[in-house]
């Protein structure tokens, strides 16, 4: 037990990005204490983007049970899903791609046991009517002991035309920057039933390109009296808001609505103008750069009225 949590925090660790620096080199240890075979990496043209599974077969050969560490380089910066059977994993900010932390699902492994499982992946691009293909995927199995890495494979993404063709394959080239823009209409306030004053400003948001990113973000800056009180359909939002939907398609557009109240002696009228600033993140928070900032931001008034 104390080795398991011992590993599952170093994963962690790892997954923070931190290095860990001045480890003096292993011991030796006896070749062929496990073993990794993979199949190959399909991404399927689907609805939303290319999806797949990379199948792998992992053999233990030590003398004692022993769970077996995972770490998972992506092929395609942001593609990786997850586990089939699922099992947690922690990964490390993009440089420029993420290595992904997991245990071999399923738990410890009897000596001499097979298992086998699947590592997901999905590629948010608009499906090509030719193949494509991106190599630098790499999936290493170890013991998680002081011993070395026991082995490892390297993969490449194959990308299956809306053909159905694999030949030939193009090289996939991933955008690096996000190619975003942002709308806003004006907010009218009216009295709630509490007597303060509540409205709604509608935000509209459009994604061009395929760079990684985690989640757009909207930063409003009201005017003064004015606050936040969430966003519509429902997500995270404190000082700023998560566009909900989860990540981008190329060519998506949303429309959102941020929730906003006044108090109620604020006077019936113009209360002033706001804005709302777009950005996407990667990784641990990394703000990403967008080819055109100038229209990352958009400006609405905000007026008060009473009923009539």
């Amino acid at each position: 037990m104390t080795r398991t949590i011992t590993r599952r925090l170093l994963a962690g660790v790892l997954g923070a990005g931190i290095a860990l620096l001045g480890v003096a080199a292993p011991a030796a240890a006896a070749p062929g204490d496990s073993s990794v075979s993979i199949g190959r990496l399909v991404l399927e043209p689907t609805d939303r983007g290319y999806a797949g599974s990379l199948p792998v077969t992992v053999t233990h050969r030590g003398a004692e049970a022993a769970y077996l560490d995972l770490n998972i380089t992506e092929p395609v910066p942001g593609a990786f899903v997850g586990l089939t059977p699922a099992d947690p994993c922690f990964y490390s900010s993009p440089r420029p791609v993420r290595t992904i932390y997991c245990h071999v699902p399923d738990g410890a492994l009897q000596p001499g046991e097979r298992r086998q499982f699947t590592v997901d992946f999905r590629v948010l691009t608009t499906p090509r009517p030719y193949a494509m293909a991106t190599s630098g995927g790499q999936l290493t199995v170890s013991t998680g002991d002081p011993n070395p890495a026991n082995d490892s494979a390297s993969f490449t993404a194959l990308f299956r035309s809306t053909t159905g063709s694999l030949g030939e394959p193009q090289p996939y080239v991933r955008d690096t920057r996000t190619d975003a823009s942002v709308t806003a209409g004006p907010a009218t306030l009216s009295r709630a039933e509490d007597g303060s004053w509540f409205g709604r400003v509608p935000v509209t948001v459009r994604v061009a390109g395929d760079a990684a990113h985690d989640a757009y973000w909207l930063a409003p800056t009201l005017p003064a009296g004015v606050r936040l009180a969430g966003i519509e359909p429902e997500d995270v939002c404190a000082a700023h808001c998560t566009v909900p939907g989860g990540q981008f398609m190329p060519g998506e557009e949303r429309t959102v609505w941020l929730l906003v109240r006044a108090p109620a002696d604020v006077a019936p009228g113009d209360l002033g103008s706001g804005s709302v600033r777009l950005y996407a993140t990667f990784g641990w928070g990394d703000e990403l750069t967008d080819v055109d900032p100038a229209d990352d931001t958009a400006t609405f008034d905000v007026t008060a009225v009473a009923a009539g």
